[in-house]
């Protein structure tokens, strides 16, 4: 309990040292809703710019909100939590979004990290470890509960590239590509591949040519969806 007080502690000093991380959430049950903005507004370094019940006002007012991070339920009244993050990167193509939910089934996870989810978090996530994956999406990571990071890896063990997808992607760049779908981040793949963060750089640029995509989560999400592993 201590440790994990001290990375939070450390997490918030991050943070306070620049403007305070804009949080906007999404989830139609307001008990849950009103008590997630208490947490990120009582917590130094972190503001709730907005919270929607539904998907639908959310698209039609979230440009305005300006969120620095996107955190949303799956089961939404009218449009799906799954669909909206779909339409939310489309708008922020670089904007982390979470999901939070209570759904921890192969096809909730594999269609909102398709969609674009940056990671994948369960309802029953503590608050500490909340704050901590916030910062950590912001950071470049994907951020997943343990139960859900387990399926993730079970998933892609069952996966088989299709004859036509070969992109001749490297050695490297294969392992790299992997290290991101399971929730790697630059500085974490270049300590687990044991290269510098420069040269995961120039792998990740390789990769985007080679996929012909514009970003981490593009590349995730095709490697996902064209089972290339």
């Amino acid at each position: 309990m201590y440790l994990a007080g001290q990375k939070v502690m450390q997490t918030m000093q991050n943070i306070s040292q620049n403007s305070p991380l804009r949080v906007v959430i999404i989830e139609d049950l307001r008990e849950i809703r009103e008590s997630l903005a208490a947490l990120i507004n009582g917590t130094k370094g972190y503001i709730c710019s907005a919270s929607y019940g539904m998907m639908e006002t959310a698209l039609a007012r979230i440009a305005k909100d300006q969120p620095g991070i996107i955190l949303t339920d799956l089961g939404l009244p009218g449009m799906s939590g799954i669909e909206g993050i779909k339409r939310l990167r489309e708008i922020f193509p670089e904007i982390p979004i979470i999901a939070l939910t209570v759904y921890d089934n192969d096809n909730n996870i594999f269609n909102a990290l398709c969609n674009g989810a940056n990671g994948y978090l369960l309802k029953n996530t503590p608050p500490a470890r909340l704050l901590e994956a916030l910062q950590e999406a912001v950071e470049g990571g994907s951020p997943m509960s343990p139960a859900v990071a387990s399926r993730v890896v079970k998933l892609f063990r069952t996966f088989r590239p299709p004859e036509h997808a070969d992109y001749q992607l490297t050695s490297q760049e294969t392992t790299l590509l992997k290290l991101l779908i399971e929730g790697h981040h630059k500085k974490t793949a270049a300590r687990e591949m044991g290269i510098s963060i420069n040269t995961i750089s120039f792998h990740l640029k390789n990769i985007y040519e080679k996929l012909q995509v514009h970003s981490k989560t593009e590349a995730v999400a095709k490697a996902l969806r064209e089972k290339l592993f």
